[in-house]
């Protein structure tokens, strides 16, 4: 049986999480109790629920602490049957503080002595047990809902084939590295297009930013560097199975060296590689 166990503070996209694997026709259920895993593993393991893709189980901050601690001996007590994967969501607190805002709820945390900021933090707190069981972190903090929804379908359901999804994803360092990065190669040695006036404004997707790229010759020395690191080691990760691979660029502001590059490795390997996807996510 399949058990995807969904975690991660209030505001990261559980809710879209669940309700994407409840699409793709798994038993989904919100707010369970963790000491109740066990006896939902033995109840669901064959009978009506063989019908479904697997179960999923939503747990965060709303069990009881002592519980939360519990949560690795919990998870080591299911039966060896019983395949588990547990997916966190995390974003950047400002993005969290920014979402409540937005939606003007309350946090499951806070309290008239405790301000939504302080709430964040203690939540992280908690959850600490379920991070470190993690099989898979995503930042959601620039993603959008349809962007979440094709994460967990890229990077979470393509285990279920026995395949490593690759995501190959451009960035800016400005904006931080993806926390979800797996690999992270820094593109910023190549000459910027930034500092040509009339490619400014454009990005890595447009033919003259380019064919400006093109001209330098550390670009092909680089491109070939990062393909022959690839090729090396994507089998040995892919025999340690490993389920999902986010290969990430970065250059300074995510526009044009980063999502070069990663358009041409995207087209590089996409005939050989059965489940890879792309990302800018710098442009919008």
């Amino acid at each position: 049986m399949e058990l995807i166990i969904i975690s991660g503070r209030s505001g990261s996209g559980k809710s879209t999480a669940l309700n994407q694997l409840e699409d793709e026709g798994f038993y989904c259920i919100d707010n369970l109790p963790i000491f109740l895993l066990p006896a939902l593993a033995e109840k669901t393991g064959g009978g009506e629920f063989s019908t479904f893709q697997g179960i999923a189980v939503c747990i965060d901050a709303r069990n009881a602490w002592k519980d939360l601690k519990k949560f690795r001996v919990i998870i080591q007590s299911l039966p060896v049957t019983v395949k588990t994967q547990v997916l966190v969501l995390d974003a950047q607190e400002i993005t969290l503080l920014q979402r409540f805002g937005e939606t003007r709820r309350r946090h499951p945390l806070s309290t008239e002595s405790i301000p939504l900021a302080e709430a964040i933090d203690q939540e992280r707190e908690l959850l600490g047990p379920i991070y470190d069981c993690a099989s898979l972190v995503v930042d959601t903090s620039h993603m959008t809902v349809y962007e979440l929804r094709d994460a967990i379908k890229q990077r979470l359901l393509g285990t279920a084939l026995g395949t490593m999804a690759i995501l190959i994803q451009s960035f800016g360092f400005k904006r931080g590295v993806p926390a979800d990065a797996d690999l992270v190669f820094d593109v910023r040695m190549l000459p910027n297009p930034h500092w040509v006036k009339k490619l400014r404004l454009k990005s890595g997707l447009d033919a003259d930013v380019q064919a400006f790229l093109e001209n330098q010759p550390m670009t092909q020395e680089l491109f070939q560097d990062i393909c022959d690191y690839l090729d090396n080691w994507l089998p040995r990760y892919r025999e340690s199975n490993r389920s999902y691979m986010n290969i990430t660029l970065g250059c300074t502001g995510g526009q044009h060296r980063s999502v070069y590059l990663a358009e041409r490795l995207f087209r590089h390997y996409k005939g050989t590689l059965p489940d890879i996807n792309i990302r800018h996510r710098e442009l919008r």
